[in-house]
């Protein structure tokens, strides 16, 4: 039992430790490159994690993706370029803004035309609304009005 305490114990304090082994250190040589390797890593989609940056997962993939962005970004790669390659290797999929292209533009177009079809009806049913105005009740639909109160107050 002792035995088990102390291995418990252990465990507990090492943890910390081990946790820290994870965190990737990158050296760059100017900030600007530092801040584009952070603004590309925060732009890209782990392929294996849903909806998360490769620059927060954990899993293997996005660890991979991270180098290539690194060693790119070490070639002098433009940030297009990097973005280029990483479409081409793992699909439209890791950007989370797509690009305007033919086949996204469904996706791009489907919210404003939504919005703007919503806007349409709207403005229609407000016009119909106003075009039915009240009419006055014709003479044979006055008298018969007219009957039927005078039956309601008699009964």
């Amino acid at each position: 039992m002792a035995l088990i305490l102390r291995l418990m114990l252990c465990a507990f304090l090492l943890w910390p430790i081990l946790g820290q082994a994870a965190v990737e250190v990158r050296k760059f040589d100017d900030p600007v490159t530092e801040q584009r390797y952070r603004d590309l890593t925060a732009a890209l989609r782990c392929p294996k994690c849903e909806n998360q940056a490769i620059d927060d997962s954990e899993s293997p993939i996005a660890g991979d993706m991270r180098d290539r962005v690194y060693l790119q970004l070490q070639d002098g790669r433009s940030d297009k370029e990097i973005l280029d390659f990483m479409v081409s290797r793992f699909g439209d999929y890791v950007l989370y803004n797509p690009r305007l292209e033919g086949r996204t533009l469904l996706l791009w177009g489907l919210p404003v035309g939504l919005v703007l079809l919503g806007a349409l009806v709207v403005v229609l049913m407000v016009r119909a609304r106003r075009r039915t105005s009240v009419r006055d009740l014709s003479p044979e639909e006055r008298a018969r009005l007219d009957d039927l109160i005078k039956r309601e107050r008699t009964e």
